[in-house]
């Protein structure tokens, strides 16, 4: 089967009553943890997004935590893992300044993990790809929230 275009499926929902949309949700989220994982954004983080932050910062610290250290390779396969959460965590919430502030953090854990990064090259290609990333995604946010993010980003960099 293959699937019909988003527009095609937006006009078939209007013709759905509210408990046929309900039970079409709730039989979406039985199928893909991703969309059990973006209704409960949906339902109940997307309304406080610095809580929502603050959530995902935790659950950073803890997977740098738990990385193991004995090799980069391991090191590699970890830190990659993370970014993957951390990317799905942004797709959820679509906010550019949530975007900053994940990758940004992101960022710093990297920076300040022991071992180094510098002695590895393909770890410090990828903190310069999110830095780059991150910078990008920040000249679209407002002047004020680019000053508070340059300030951050140069203590990174530094």
């Amino acid at each position: 089967m293959k699937a019909v275009t988003i527009k095609i499926l937006k006009d078939e929902l209007k013709y759905k009553s509210s408990e046929e949309l309900l039970e079409l949700c709730l039989r979406l989220s039985r199928f893909k943890k991703e969309n059990k994982e973006l209704l409960t954004y949906l339902l109940f983080e997307s309304q406080n997004e610095d809580r929502y932050i603050e959530t995902i910062k935790l659950e950073v610290d803890q997977m740098f935590e738990e990385i193991n250290t004995k090799s980069f390779f391991y090191i590699r396969k970890s830190v990659r893992k993370i970014l993957t959460s951390i990317k799905k965590q942004i797709r959820y919430s679509k906010k550019k300044s949530t975007e900053v502030e994940l990758l940004l953090y992101f960022c710093l854990k990297l920076k300040q993990f022991k071992p180094s990064i510098s002695r590895s090259p393909r770890l410090q290609k990828v903190f310069e790809t999110q830095m780059r990333m991150a910078k990008k995604a920040m000249y679209t946010l407002h002047e004020d929230l680019q000053y508070d993010y340059t300030m951050l980003i140069e203590e990174i960099e530094n």
